[in-house]
C-alpha cells in the first residue's frame, strides 16, 4: 500500500512539473504586448497596440515614414460638435507624445500626461481650409529627438 501511495505522489510531481514547464515554454513564445493608446469619442472607445514599436527603443530613422504612413485599422465616428479624448499608457506618457494629422505632426511639444481632450471640429478641415469627411490620427511616442511608437485611428465625421 505503501508503495503505490509513493508512486502515485511521484505521478503528480512529474504531471506538475510538466505543466508548469509546458507553461513556461509557451509564455517564453509570446510576445510582450506594446503599450496601448486609446481614443474616447462620448461612451465609444477604441484602443490599439502600436503600429511600429521596439520595446520601448527608438524607432530607426529609416522606418519612421513607413510607420506614419500605415493605414489605421481602428476608426471612431464623431460629430463635430463632440469632444475626443485620447489616453495612453503611463510609460508613453513618460516619454511624451506628440498628435499627427495625415502623417504631419500637429504640435510644437510633447504632452507629457496620460491623457487630453481635444475638440473633434480641429480634426475636421484640410490644410486649405476644405472640410473632410474623415481623417488619421496618430500618436507618435516621442522623447523630442526619438520615436518610440507610432499608433493609427481614424476618426470618420457622422454625416
Amino acid at each position: 500500500m505503501t508503495v503505490a501511495f509513493l508512486t502515485r505522489k511521484r505521478r503528480r510531481a512529474v504531471v506538475a512539473i510538466g505543466a508548469v514547464s509546458a507553461g513556461l515554454l509557451v509564455l517564453s513564445a509570446c510576445d510582450k504586448p506594446t503599450p496601448l493608446a486609446t481614443v474616447t469619442v462620448g461612451t465609444e472607445s477604441v484602443n490599439s497596440e502600436a503600429a511600429c514599436y521596439n520595446d520601448g527603443d527608438p524607432i530607426k530613422e529609416s522606418q519612421i515614414p513607413a510607420c506614419l504612413n500605415k493605414k489605421a485599422e481602428k476608426s471612431i465616428s464623431v460629430e463635430s460638435d463632440d469632444k475626443i479624448r485620447f489616453g495612453v499608457d503611463p510609460e508613453i506618457a513618460e516619454n511624451g507624445w506628440t498628435i499627427f494629422l495625415g502623417g504631419q505632426q500637429a504640435e510644437p511639444e510633447p504632452y507629457k500626461k496620460t491623457y487630453r481632450t481635444i475638440p473633434a471640429s480641429a480634426f475636421f478641415s484640410s490644410q486649405s481650409g476644405e472640410s473632410t469627411n474623415k481623417t488619421q490620427v496618430t500618436i507618435v511616442e516621442n522623447t523630442g529627438k526619438t520615436v518610440t511608437g507610432i499608433w493609427h485611428f481614424e476618426l470618420k465625421k457622422k454625416s
